[in-house]
């Protein structure tokens, strides 16, 4: 069956911030200037928001340039933050530090406490009353290139395909979108994003990507252990001085708090598992009381690109261009990345809509670019170039030197640090190490990873094709458990992998490929790179409430 087709000025992958932020601002100018501007947005969640996770305290800067008036408009940003605590974890104590103290990246005094994926919601709705047609459930599966090599567009996969890869009687060819200009915003990890890397050399300038694995809960408390605004952050134990991370947890409104636990992929023991380490950290005496009494309510994971200015692509290419964190606009210092996210947005829009009314059409936006190096992000993201850098030395010297760098001098370092190794290089023989023994669940505090997923609400059609995909199906069993000891049935926080005994005796890796909350983690985080993350059918996946 033949594909058909549909043809607009831009089309843009992905309904995040990013993403929402390009249609709106592309609407916005073209109703500025009376054109008429053909705009889709297509999102693999079943809804917009569906697949958002963030922690989320949100800088509203961004916010403000886009659409002024979004407190009139009833946003869901009202939660503002009240207090800010940084404390410091040791097995059995916590040490606060002075605000005082605190360097400005750490700061929320003017920031608000929100559900990101009901903002994207509010997003979509701003973006559909401008005349963007939104299409959710519809997963972007492959790049379409013109003549010349640029791209000119999308095509969405098929829907109906069983898991031998044969059509069955379901079966729905996928639809192409064609555009002027078409707009990646996968977010962390892009499927098609990784490819337009390769393809064009985007990354040929820059330092590898680093990345991190957040993971979330959201939580209904106490209203005794409740203050609306309250942001807490925490580094520390359960974690080795060694390897980067730490907490968040985020007083929401109506009693939710949502908490989270962030892990660096550069860690070497092959043995940490950062599903449990988040467990643990819930079970310290400085936090439990925050859940005692309380119940949970969802559960989600997803990377995050953390390498900053640094380890930002080239971001734009014949035919398109990269925002938001398909990019990594992340600042990891503030732990915050959904400003930068819109701002990516608008600032691709600009140039996308300068070029349309100039005739123009899938040529490079170099325009996006310089832009960029103009504003008031690429300032921000500069101070913050050597965060990570930092942190990677250890978290007592990293600490201090953030502390001097932040500070003393306001991120204006008189040098540069470099990042020189990806993520899954990192990882070190199992030999070296010993195994962490974590804590049974105890069912109230901390939980096992299958009743978690359930609260993720994730489902995939079953009868399609395995959207992890091995590049050799010997490596997992050759080299990932006899070298590291299986690296991925820990780092995944789904329990999608699990090495099973044959009855030979011999060892092999099983894919439950339905628990995946697509976190992009095992795409990351593989030593040998053996493992592609591609989109499964649209709508597939896990449906975040709230998060």
């Amino acid at each position: 069956m033949a594909r058909e087709s549909m043809q607009f000025d831009v089309v843009i992958v992905g309904g995040g911030p990013a993403g929402l932020a390009t249609s709106i601002r592309l609407k916005q100018l073209a109703a500025d200037r009376r054109a008429e501007i053909g705009v889709c947005v297509l999102e693999k969640g079943s809804e917009i928001g569906a697949h958002i996770l963030s922690g989320a305290v949100m800088d509203p800067r961004a916010l403000d340039e886009l659409i002024p008036g979004w407190k009139e408009l009833d946003a869901p940003v009202k939660t503002p933050v009240s207090e800010d605590r940084f404390v410091f974890l040791t097995e059995s104590r916590s040490f606060r530090i002075p605000n005082i103290l605190l360097p400005e990246c750490f700061r929320n005094h003017g920031n608000y406490v929100v559900s990101l994926g009901n903002v994207c919601r509010w997003l979509g709705k701003q973006a559909e009353a401008l005349g963007v047609e939104i299409y959710p459930g519809f997963a972007a599966a492959e790049v379409l290139y013109d003549q010349k090599g640029g791209v000119r567009g999308v095509a969405t996969g098929d829907m109906g395909v069983g898991r031998d890869g044969t059509p069955t009687g379901q079966f729905q060819p996928g639809i192409e979108l064609h555009g002027k200009y078409t707009v990646f915003a996968e977010g962390c990890r892009g499927h098609l994003g990784r490819q337009l890397l390769e393809k064009f050399h985007l990354s040929e300038n820059c330092d590898p990507q680093v990345y991190g694995i957040g993971l979330k809960e959201l939580w209904e408390i106490d209203p005794a252990q409740h203050e609306p605004g309250r942001v807490v952050h925490s580094a520390g134990w359960p974690l080795d001085s060694d390897t980067y991370g730490g907490s968040f947890l985020y007083h929401m409104e109506r009693n939710l708090v949502s908490v989270g636990f962030v892990v660096g992929l550069a860690y070497a023991n092959p043995y940490l598992n950062p599903y449990e380490e988040f467990q643990r950290y819930k079970t310290h005496p400085a936090i439990r009381g925050t859940f005692e009494g309380g119940k949970r309510i969802a559960y989600g994971a997803r990377a995050i690109a953390a390498g900053g200015l640094l380890s930002l692509p080239k971001l734009a290419f014949p035919g398109g261009v990269l925002v938001g964190d398909e990019a990594g606009f992340l600042n990891a210092s503030r732990i915050k990345g959904s400003h930068a996210a819109i701002k990516s947005g608008m600032l691709a829009a600009e140039a996308a809509f300068t070029a349309l009314q100039a005739g123009r059409s899938a040529d490079e936006l170099d325009a996006y670019g310089k832009a960029f190096q103009d504003s008031w992000l690429f300032d921000e993201l500069y101070r913050a170039r050597n965060f990570k850098q930092w942190m990677a030395k250890g978290l007592y010297p990293g600490t201090l030197m953030v502390g001097i760098e932040q500070y003393l001098l306001g991120g204006k370092f008189p040098w540069t640090l470099r990042h020189r190794h990806a993520d899954h290089e990192c990882l070190r023989a199992a030999a070296e190490f010993q195994p962490i023994e974590y804590p049974k669940p105890d069912g109230k505090l901390s939980f096992d990873r299958l009743s978690s997923v359930f609260l993720s609400n994730t489902n995939h059609e079953e009868n399609q094709p395995c959207h992890l995909t091995l590049k050799n199906a010997a490596v997992p069993v050759s080299v990932n458990l006899a070298r590291y000891a299986g690296p991925e049935q820990r780092y995944c926080p789904a329990g999608v992998y699990e090495f099973l005994r044959n009855p030979d005796g011999s060892d092999r890796l099983q894919i439950n490929a339905q628990n995946c909350v697509h976190c992009k983690t095992c795409d990351i985080k593989d030593p040998e790179q053996n493992i592609d993350w591609v989109v499964p059918e649209g709508g597939g996946g896990p449906n975040y409430p709230n998060m």
